[in-house]
């Protein structure tokens, strides 16, 4: 009844004693029985589905009972009104004397309609897509899925559909940033999917012209520099310091990798720097009869007495005794956290901090023979020096070392 009810009546009623909600039920339909003719008999509208239950509730207190009857009506208004009159008719509930007064008559359907209005100004505030897409935005919107779904998997790889076939190949960190490459068209990225770089990605760049467009932060140096020892890269793309390759905008990626730098190039950007911070020391430059600057390498040397000017000169000085240059050498390096780069004679080719020890090696190229570092001999820089000919390194100790060259040997700076 209450799906298909028009009205609800609401009456409040006071009696004069202790009541109970079968008295309140029992005097509605007795003392309106037969005072609206039989078409508004209370029983009968209820057999026909027009008229609700009649709901009650009682409170009793101090010797007085108060509450509210509720009736629901699918009559009409003029026959609801009527109805609802006929309750104030009601002057004795049970044993007690009572009044009844209707408090109001509530239009089911406006309430109704209050909550469709209200809930429709919530749907065309929120539920509508505000957002209106020009056809420019709707074709590049189905380009992009295209090419996100191009996505392959190279030796178990995330790569793009051109990364077999392409005569060069773009090296990014993860499945993310091939998709970033996918999206703005450029479709011969692969993924290494970590620091460690697989074989495979390795042998992409020995076999094609590769490109190692990295995160510029400390991941990307690390894998970049792995690259160089595993790989051969031909070109760097440089990110901007601390943006990710997947957060780049279409024209920050193409301006990225227009702008790639060469590996030598690099290299010897970076040899330079290392030589300047060494020839910013105290004690490691000086003018040279034009006024220019000279850099001059500090070495440790042992005071030597004065000779007078007939004095011979020492022989073994004359001939340039090797053992007696190579421990000058060992003897500047040490305490120093410093790395030195020698030839097969033993003379200075390449120095700089301790970090940069690869670096030099790769910059003394394959005149390196010796090399001397101020820490431990770890396995990345065995292999950049297998990789250029040294036949010795001197360290402080042995580091990580996996893979030891047979070519190269590994000694001790305090031995020596």
């Amino acid at each position: 009844m209450e799906d298909t009810a028009k009205y609800l009546i609401h009456a409040g009623f006071v009696a004069d004693g202790v009541i109970e909600r079968s008295d309140v039920v029992g005097a509605v339909f007795g003392q309106t029985e037969g005072l609206l003719g039989d078409e508004l008999e209370l029983r009968d509208l209820q057999e026909s589905s027009k008229l609700g239950r009649i709901d009650v509730e009682v409170r009793s207190e101090g010797g007085t009972s108060r509450g509210t009857i509720t009736i629901a009506s699918s009559l009409d208004r003029v026959e609801t009104a009527t109805l609802a009159a006929a309750l104030e008719a009601i002057d004795r509930i049970g044993p007690s004397q009572a009044t009844v007064e209707i408090d109001r008559i509530e239009d089911v359907r406006a309430a109704k309609r209050r909550e469709v209005v209200e809930r429709a100004k919530e749907l065309l505030a929120t539920a509508f897509d505000e957002q209106v897409m020009d056809s420019r935005a709707i074709l590049e919107e189905v380009r992009e899925s295209i090419r996100v779904g191009d996505i392959i998997e190279y030796e178990g790889l995330p790569a793009g559909p051109n990364v077999a076939e392409s005569d060069a190949v773009i090296v990014v960190e993860g499945r993310a940033d091939v998709r970033t490459l996918l999206r703005y068209g450029i479709k011969n990225a692969i993924a290494v999917e970590g620091t460690d770089v697989p074989e495979a990605v390795a042998a992409l760049t020995r076999e094609k012209t590769a490109t190692a467009f990295l995160d510029g932060d400390r991941g990307g140096d690390l894998i970049r520099e792995e690259l160089m020892q595993v790989g051969e890269l031909d070109y760097v793309a440089l990110s901007p310091p601390g943006r990710s390759v997947e957060d780049l905008s279409r024209h920050e990626v193409h301006t990225a990798l227009q702008e790639k730098v060469p590996v030598e190039a690099l290299e010897r950007e970076r040899s330079t720097e290392s030589d300047s911070a060494t020839a910013s020391q105290p004690g490691s430059s000086a003018t040279d009869g034009g006024g220019g600057t000279v850099a001059v390498t500090t070495e440790t040397v042992s005071p030597q007495p004065a000779e007078s000017a007939d004095s011979e000169p020492d022989s073994e000085t004359t001939t340039g005794d090797t053992a007696a240059t190579l421990a000058a050498q060992i003897e500047a390096v040490s305490g120093s956290e410093s790395a030195r780069v020698l030839d097969a004679e033993f003379r200075l080719l390449e120095s700089g901090d301790l970090d940069a020890a690869r670096s030099l090696v790769r910059a003394a190229g394959d005149d390196a023979r010796t090399v001397l570092v101020d820490g431990p001999v770890a396995q990345p820089l065995l292999d950049v020096a297998a990789k250029h000919g040294v036949t010795a390194i001197y360290g402080t100790g042995e580091g990580d070392i996996v893979k030891q060259p047979a070519s190269v040997r590994i000694r001790s700076l305090d031995a020596s």
